[in-house]
This record gives C-alpha cells, sequence and structure tokens, in this order.
C-alpha cells in the first residue's frame, strides 16, 4: 500500500512537565503523513465525510462524524481523499503514557479507562452517537484552563471507556520492544527541546549520540523522515506558530526567539513548511493550540 511505505516518527511538542496538547482546528484537507509517536491520541473529526482514516492495517473511509483513540506507536494518520468539505472540524488530543500511572490505574475506579488504554492498541473507533456527544464536549474543552481542563479530559475519558458500540480497528498491534534507537532519538529530542533558540550544528548532536554526521542524519531521516536541519526547523516554527496565536509578540521577536537569526530566513522558512507568512497565518488562523 503506496501509503504506508513512508511512516514518520512524529516527535510531539510536549515535554515531561505538560499534560495534554490540544488541535482544534478548521480545515479544507488534510496534508500531515502517516505517523507515529509514543502518546496516546483522541481524534474528532466532524464535517469529514470521504475523509479516509489509516490505523494500522485498518484503511476506511469515514462518514462526516467519528472519534478515534489511537494507542502508543501505532500509525495513523487521516487522508483528504474523496472529502469535499471547506469546513473539515478537527479536535486533536495529544497526551503522554504515563499521564495516568500504573498506580492510579490500579484502582477500581479507574479500571474502564485501563481497560479502554489496553484495547486502543489497535486503535478504537467510537459509535456515531458517542462521537457526536463527546464532540461537543471536546469543542469546549480547549477554553478551559489548568484543573478545570485536566478533570473535564478524564471525565471524557471515563465516559468513552463506559460508552457502547466501540469498536476495534487494527488487526495487529506494536511490539513496543520494536522501536530501533528509541534512546537516541530521545536524547536528540531533549537537546533539541532545550536548545532550538540557540544555533545547533549536525556535529555537535551527531557527536551526542555516538554517530558520525553521515549516519546520524541517515538515521534522523529515516526515523523522522526528515533531514536534521529541517527536523530542527520544524521545531522551531512549531514554537513560533504557536506564539504567533497566543503571545503579544512582533513577528520579529518570535523569529529571533524560535533560533532564526534573521527574519528573512524565517519567513523563508516559514513559508515553506505552512505555505503562508506569518502574519497571514496569525490574521487567518482560524483554530486554537493549546499546551497545558
Amino acid at each position: 500500500m503506496d501509503i504506508l511505505k513512508k511512516v514518520h516518527r512524529e516527535i510531539t511538542p510536549l515535554s515531561p512537565e505538560d499534560s495534554f496538547l490540544v488541535f482544534d482546528r478548521i480545515k479544507n484537507d488534510f496534508d500531515f503523513p502517516i505517523h507515529f509517536h509514543p502518546e496516546y491520541e483522541l481524534n474528532f473529526i466532524s464535517n469529514g465525510k470521504g475523509v479516509k482514516r489509516v490505523v494500522g492495517d485498518s484503511v476506511e473511509v469515514i462518514d462526516d462524524v467519528e472519534l478515534v483513540l489511537v494507542g502508543p506507536n501505532l500509525h495513523h494518520g487521516w487522508l483528504t481523499h474523496d472529502c469535499k468539505s471547506e469546513a473539515i472540524h478537527e479536535v486533536t488530543i495529544q497526551f503522554h503514557e504515563n499521564l495516568l500511572n500504573k498506580e492510579l490505574l490500579s484502582r477500581k475506579i479507574m479500571k474502564s479507562i485501563k481497560d479502554m488504554f489496553e484495547r486502543s492498541i489497535h486503535g478504537i473507533l467510537f459509535s456515531k452517537k458517542t462521537a457526536a456527544e463527546i464532540g461537543e464536549r471536546l469543542g469546549q474543552v480547549s477554553k478551559l484552563d489548568g484543573m478545570d481542563y485536566f478533570l473535564e479530559l478524564v471525565s471524557i475519558l471515563h465516559d468513552l471507556a463506559n460508552s457502547r458500540n466501540q469498536r476495534l480497528l487494527s488487526t495487529y498491534t506494536v511490539n513496543r520492544d520494536n522501536f530501533e534507537n528509541s534512546d537516541k532519538i530521545k536524547i536528540v529530542y531533549e537537546f533539541v527541546q532545550d536548545n532550538f533558540e540557540k544555533k545547533i550544528s549536525l556535529s555537535e548532536v551527531a557527536e551526542l549520540v555516538n554517530m558520525s554526521n553521515v549516519s546520524f542524519n541517515r538515521f534522523m531521516k529515516k526515523r523522522t523522515g526528515k533531514t536534521f536541519v529541517d527536523y530542527v526547523n520544524d521545531v522551531r516554527i512549531g514554537y513560533a506558530s504557536m506564539w504567533l496565536l497566543e503571545k503579544d509578540m512582533s513577528i520579529s521577536e518570535i523569529a529571533f526567539n524560535s533560533g532564526f537569526n534573521n527574519i528573512a530566513n524565517f519567513n523563508r522558512v516559514f513559508k515553506k513548511l505552512k505555505n503562508c507568512t506569518p502574519s497571514q497565518y496569525k490574521n487567518e488562523f482560524s483554530g486554537i493550540k493549546r499546551i497545558l
């Protein structure tokens, strides 16, 4: 299957101190490649009739509304396919695999959530009725703050775990011990997260993971689908995009704070990755992105 030939390892911007990452956006297509990551992902879509969903070895065309929970490291993605909608509503929530630790999940009151997490290694499609009901709550959750946000999402997980007519999607599960060099990816990820605002050379990061420059670049290409330079630029533009929406900073301040030493280079890389200028992105973006 051509769409599965290049499965990318996504490195999300969640730090160990964060709880959830939420995207709430209106869009007219899906352009992110099939990917996997160690975080759980809850994905709600409305006005998406004709979109193609890929979760593990399950490939299906969706109806207008759906809600899916994807477990850690299971590859997944949504493709525009035959969808004609100009206003697809997507809410994506990602959270750490250990957000609710084993001790908490071992309590009787958490059993249904624990069982759901175990099933999610196949990917879980919830009923259309559940998707519609929970979708309304997900549409409000990005407006909450702090503990209210956390408690509402745990409540949503509880209601999903106890909902009727769930369906497992993928027939195979992920071998969690089969992610070669995951420790090296973690080292790279943590270093870039801590230093993206500074000048980072390929050589210093290659040395961190005891690899030659050529081997390291090949390793990054295989694990992320990008060269190291492109990966660093992705991280920088990711932060810049978030700050454009959430902070009262000038574009030149954001460019400098995200690691670009001149505004022209920042604008060029931003437009390449986002297909618009930073000012257009700030003015026209119709969704919400928050990390809590």
